[in-house]
């Protein structure tokens, strides 16, 4: 969450491989580390603030984990949001992310 918190897709660099896949609504499911890391560059510009907190993790076995964040910031020109957000998160042995995917209480702020 730190690197992600960051900003900074040099801090995300290293989580992710050529074959690694996520869906974070509401763009459609994209794989592979240029890509991924582009997705996140464009959401970082979108955003005069973003940051997320974990509040719980819940281990689902086989190296894949459940975790419920809430999300925090603003577009601009828009009063500040929160949302929940449910993740769904499977690692590599090394600890690399295969594949995640978010899904969120309230889409309103995507239309």
């Amino acid at each position: 969450m730190k690197d992600l918190n960051s900003l900074s897709t040099e801090h995300l660099e290293k989580w992710f491989t050529d074959e690694s896949v996520i869906w974070i609504p509401p763009s459609r499911e994209i794989s592979g580390k240029n890509r991924i890391l582009a997705l996140f560059r464009a959401i970082f510009r979108r955003y005069e603030k973003i940051e997320w907190r974990v509040s719980e993790i819940f281990s689902l076995g086989n190296d894949k984990y459940f975790y419920q964040t809430n999300s925090y910031g603003n577009l601009p020109g828009n009063e500040r949001y929160e949302n929940e957000i449910c993740t769904i998160i499977e690692f590599s042995k090394s600890g690399q992310i295969i594949y995640l995917s978010d899904y969120f209480k309230d889409t309103k702020i995507f239309n």
